[in-house]
């Protein structure tokens, strides 16, 4: 079957025209389609969902007749509409296609779809788009494929006291202001970010962060933002965390709000995260944008790493763009070690999915457009990110922004496939990165290189890496760069960047001295040395003035959690890893540590004796950094320290520390009593409100559900359902539940879903409850991004034990 539109017209123009009616939640509209005929035709064929159209016109440019059709047809499963007419249009000539439809408004959370707010205790209605990936369909009659790029004059018609936004400027409701200089044209454009008026105070961090990103992606890519303002619109109802509407960013609460007082830098972290990479797909995916959804990484893989690393971690920036950023940011985001903090999270997500039999490759192929949605995961995201900045780093961060800068302009306001990428980085570079990055790109999978040593010589041999151990791919070989750091006899390091071409390798090196392959993580692949090496290598990093950086470490623990998860090594070895790190005191290296422990006691979650004896080893960990450094935070102290905090903090109650579990409810104690939350800190609201339910009673489970439903802040709201979900009593779960089923919003029925899985007391009670409402929750969440991951949640903690033969 064919699954892409037929090729016979293609838009050049949309005229829309929308009218919205909130009392009786529904939308009607016209939409005029300039067309051009490629090959003769008396078909048209375009996409279509869950709308009734009621004409569908034609008329031939400089013709006045009207064409209306012999016959129409309607298919729902491919959602397209077919329109028969009784003549032939001639390639060459060109049409007005007239269609007339109308639709109604829900809570689906895809489309052109309706969602609530409070205002003075009173529910109103707003409408929002989500149109991607294929449900612009939804709202109007269109050609809803990449390739098929047109442009669009737009009328919005509603009531007299409601206010419509779109790519195009327009005076309005609250909104914070601000705006930035072109340092391509010296255009000053303005900035706006619109929110509920009761939260828009809590915006401002949004607004700043996106004021001052926009020139400096302007001066990397050499490409001026072409629109005359952008605006970000916080909203309450949302499947997606965000998404990247040209010139009209829409995003969750939960991730765009910050409390002004609060110096929360967790929160901060994913406001510049998700903020940089909506920002960025205004050149990876509205002025380029891929052919067809096989080449999805070429949005997603660059807006992560442009986004969430290069561009924030000013430190890979060249001196003028660092100027013009840090000028912005007096305290730099350097500060936050943002290349760790990628590590931590993209390398090991997208390994996770990777290392199945089950894996795609990251250029997937991707036929159906129903079935688009499943590729928006770990390896369109984080492996395309994570292989694209090992290439980077590679070929040098300047070198390879060049070669972007020369991918986008070849392909302005175009279509662009992997082979575009190639050629605009081998013309700046010279490197052939086209045959060094096929593996990556083209193959499901990573490699796992296989170090062993003898007097003066080190042999490496790359295989698949696997969940359950190895294979030997023999379609695949990996062009590996293996970064190999070397220490003479005088202390002084440097680093080899020869690439293994072959299935193995010989390379001399003074093993008695220290060398550690893969230098800093760059690469995307995992490192088995023998248990002797491994622990030799940790020691010295763990040594204060180390030659081996954090992200070393970093790589040292996910390999070796890894390598211990699929039997290649004991768990004991890798356990022993852990306390060689115990004094260091980098957060990121705690946070894959906590990582590593949780999910070792996902596993054994049903193993009291086994979870007894984590949780003490937790205790020994994490109890002396809660001691150390305490429980107050301060605008001024480092973000490292403010975060490793939270990760100590977090670990030890969660291990039952008697001391800290005492402390954190009598602060809610406080709370309760006084309504003074001072010494609840936003970053320790999570532990505080757990604690507080778990240990507590019915008195603070309703305390924490009245939070729930009032909260402060997006982030308290969170925190204070994941207290929800972990009660004991049979009572208290019942009301969560149900509380989840009827009151809670869809988008945070996940977040519910999450958390709950997380309590042991009642993992299969509820996997049961799943089961018997999936039909309830799949016709819910369907046509979004949230029904595998639901899946997921709920069938991951019944997997098999993975460790219990290597321990």
């Amino acid at each position: 079957m064919n699954y892409r539109l037929p090729t016979d017209v293609s838009p050049t123009h949309y005229d829309l025209t929308l009218l919205t009616d909130l009392t009786l939640h529904k939308f009607r509209g016209t939409v005029e389609v300039a067309l051009k005929v490629v090959t003769d035709t008396s078909k048209i064929v375009l996409n279509v969902a869950e709308l009734h159209l009621s004409d569908a016109s034609v008329t031939v440019a400089g013709e006045e007749e009207a064409f209306v059709p012999v016959s129409q047809a309607i298919d729902s499963i491919d959602q397209r509409a077919t329109f028969v007419y009784p003549c032939t249009f001639t390639a060459g000539s060109s049409l007005k296609l007239f269609i007339a439809f109308e639709g109604k408004l829900n809570e689906s959370l895809i489309g052109y779809y309706e969602g609530t707010w409070e205002d003075g205790g009173q529910k109103k209605f707003y409408t929002v788009t989500q149109f991607e990936p294929t449900a612009a369909r939804r709202a109007f009659p269109c050609w809803d494929e990449p390739s098929c790029k047109a442009t669009f004059e737009m009328s919005m018609v509603s009531a007299s006291d409601t206010v419509n936004l779109f790519n195009t400027p327009h005076q309005s409701f609250e909104y914070l202001e601000s705006s930035f200089k072109s340092p391509i044209s010296g255009k000053t454009r303005p900035i706006r970010v619109y929110a509920n008026p009761s939260s828009i105070h809590q915006a401002k961090y949004t607004l700043g962060v996106t004021a001052k990103v926009l020139p400096v992606y302007e001066q990397v890519f050499d490409i001026e933002y072409p629109l005359p303002k952008l605006d970000t619109l916080v909203i309450e109802d949302m499947d997606a965390y965000a998404m990247e509407n040209w010139g009209l960013i829409t995003g969750r609460a939960s991730h765009y709000l910050l409390d002004p007082n609060a110096s929360n830098i967790q929160q901060k972290q994913a406001i510049v995260n998700i903020q940089f990479h909506e920002v960025a797909h205004m050149w990876f995916g509205n002025i380029t944008t891929m052919e067809w959804w096989t080449y999805l990484y070429l949005n997603e893989g660059f807006a992560t790493l442009m986004g969430e690393l290069i561009i924030p971690g000013s430190g890979y920036l060249s001196t003028i763009c660092v100027r013009i950023f840090i000028s912005s940011f007096p305290r730099g985001f350097p500060e936050w070690n943002l290349d760790a903090a990628f590590i931590a999270l993209h390398i090991n997500d997208a390994m996770l999915l990777d290392n199945k039999l089950s894996s795609h490759p990251v250029e997937v192929d991707c036929p159906d457009a129903n079935k688009i949605n499943q590729i928006f995961d770990a390896l369109s995201y984080s492996k395309a990110a994570s292989v694209l900045r090992m290439l980077a780093n590679h070929v040098g961060v300047d070198a390879f922004l060049k070669g972007v800068s020369v991918y986008l302009k070849s392909n302005l306001y175009g279509n662009s496939v992997t082979h575009d990428l190639w050629k605009g980085i081998e013309e700046a570079t010279g490197f052939d990165s086209s045959n060094f990055m096929d593996a990556y790109i083209s193959k499901p999978g990573f490699p796992v290189i296989k170090v062993t040593e003898s007097e003066g010589i080190i042999h490496i041999v790359q295989a698949r890496f696997l969940q359950k151990g190895t294979i030997d791919d023999t379609n695949t070989i990996w062009n590996i760069p293996l970064n190999l750091l070397t220490v003479d006899s005088d202390g002084k390091s440097s680093i080899n960047k020869v690439v293994l071409k072959e299935r193995s390798s010989f390379y001399a090196v003074n093993t008695e001295q220290l060398f550690k392959l893969n230098a800093g993580t760059f690469g995307y692949y995992r490192v088995m040395y023998t248990p002797e090496r491994f622990r030799r290598i940790a020691i010295e990093a763990a040594k204060a003035n180390s030659v081996l950086n954090t992200g070393d470490r970093l790589g040292l623990v996910q390999d070796a959690f890894a390598l211990a998860g699929a039997q290649l090594m004991s768990l004991s070895d890798a356990l022993e890893l852990l306390t060689i790190f115990k004094d260091v005191r980098d957060y990121y290296v705690w946070s894959s540590i906590s990582t590593a422990l949780s999910n070792l006691i996902n596993i054994w979650w049903e193993h009291a004796e086994v979870i007894d004896l984590l949780n003490e080893f937790r205790r020994i960990l994490f109890k002396p950094i809660v001691s150390e450094i305490g429980y107050t935070y301060s605008a001024d102290e480092d973000p490292d320290t403010s975060l490793l905090r939270t990760c100590a903090v977090i670990n030890a109650s969660q291990a039952k520390d008697e001391e800290v579990v005492n402390e954190l409810r009598q602060r809610f104690k406080q709370y309760q009593a006084t309504r003074d939350n001072s010494l609840i800190p936003e970053e320790l609201q999570g532990p505080i409100y757990t604690s507080a339910v778990e240990f507590g009673g019915e008195e603070e489970y309703l305390a924490i559900k009245r939070i729930v439903d009032d909260p402060k802040t997006p982030t308290e709201k969170l925190a204070a359902i994941g207290a929800m979900c972990s009660v004991a009593d049979r009572q208290s779960i019942t009301s969560t539940i149900h509380y989840m089923t009827t009151e809670a919003r869809d988008q945070d029925v996940p977040h519910f879903v999450l958390e709950l899985m997380k309590n042991p007391k009642i993992k299969r009670e509820f996997v049961a409850h799943f089961k018997e409402n999936y039909d309830v929750l799949y016709e819910k969440f369907k046509d979004g991004f949230s029904i595998s991951g639901l899946v997921q949640v709920f069938l991951s903690p019944l997997s098999c034990c993975q460790y219990l033969t290597s321990s």
